[in-house]
C-alpha cells in the first residue's frame, strides 16, 4: 500500500472511532469522511459499507488497547501499577464512550472475525500475564482472575446506561474502587 493511501485509511478509522463515540455507530458516513478530511468516495473505495468500516473500528479499538496495556506494563516497575494504569486508560470518558457504541453491534459483526478475535486473544494472555504477576509479586487477590477485570471492565465502560445514574455518570471512579478491592491488602475473605 503507497504512504498516502496508509495515512488516508488511517486517518478515515480514526475519524471514525472518534465519530462513533461521539454520536455511535449510526453515525454517518459523510461526517466520517469530512473528519477525516476525505471525500465521501474514498471513504467508500476504503470501505464498501459501514459493517467494514465498523470491523475496522473494531480491529484499531482492540489494538489500542493491546498497546495501552504493552506501554502500560513497560513504563511501570511492579504490574499492580501497571493494571492501575490500564484500567484507568480505559475508562477515559472518550475510550469508554466507543466501546459502549461498540458493544450495541451484533457479536458476529466483529468478534467473529479472525483478526479481530487474534488481537483479543493476544491482549487477553498478555493482560493474564500481568494479573499473574500482579499475584506472583504479592500486590493482587489471588482469588481474582483476568476474567474478573474484563467483565468490569465491560460492565463500567460498555454498558453504562445499566448502572445507576450516579455511578454512570462517573463509571472511571466506580471502576477504580473496585479495583482498590482486588488489591492484596483489601482480601477480608476469599471468595
Amino acid at each position: 500500500m503507497r504512504a498516502d493511501a496508509r495515512r488516508n485509511l488511517d486517518k478515515i478509522v480514526e475519524a471514525a472511532a472518534e465519530t462513533v463515540a461521539e454520536r455511535g455507530v449510526d453515525a454517518p458516513m459523510e461526517a466520517i469522511a469530512k473528519r477525516a478530511g476525505v471525500g465521501i468516495g474514498t471513504l467508500y473505495r476504503r470501505f464498501p459499507d459501514r459493517h467494514a468500516l465498523i470491523a475496522a473500528v473494531g480491529d484499531h479499538y482492540i489494538h489500542t488497547m493491546a498497546n495501552a496495556l504493552d506501554e502500560a506494563a513497560r513504563s511501570r516497575a511492579d504490574a499492580w501499577s501497571a493494571i492501575w494504569d490500564f484500567v484507568s486508560w480505559v475508562a477515559e470518558p472518550g475510550r469508554a464512550a466507543l466501546a459502549t457504541a461498540l458493544a450495541v453491534l451484533p457479536e458476529e459483526a466483529i468478534a467473529e472475525r479472525a483478526e479481530f478475535a487474534r488481537a483479543r486473544q493476544g491482549w487477553v494472555e498478555r493482560f493474564d500475564g500481568l494479573v499473574r504477576r500482579a499475584q506472583a509479586e504479592g500486590s493482587m487477590r489471588t482469588d481474582v482472575g483476568v476474567e474478573d477485570l474484563i467483565h468490569l471492565l465491560n460492565v463500567f465502560t460498555c454498558h453504562p446506561g445499566q448502572l445507576p445514574e450516579p455511578v454512570a455518570s462517573h463509571p472511571g471512579r466506580y471502576l477504580r474502587l473496585m479495583l482498590d478491592g482486588m488489591k492484596a491488602t483489601a482480601a477480608t475473605v476469599q471468595c
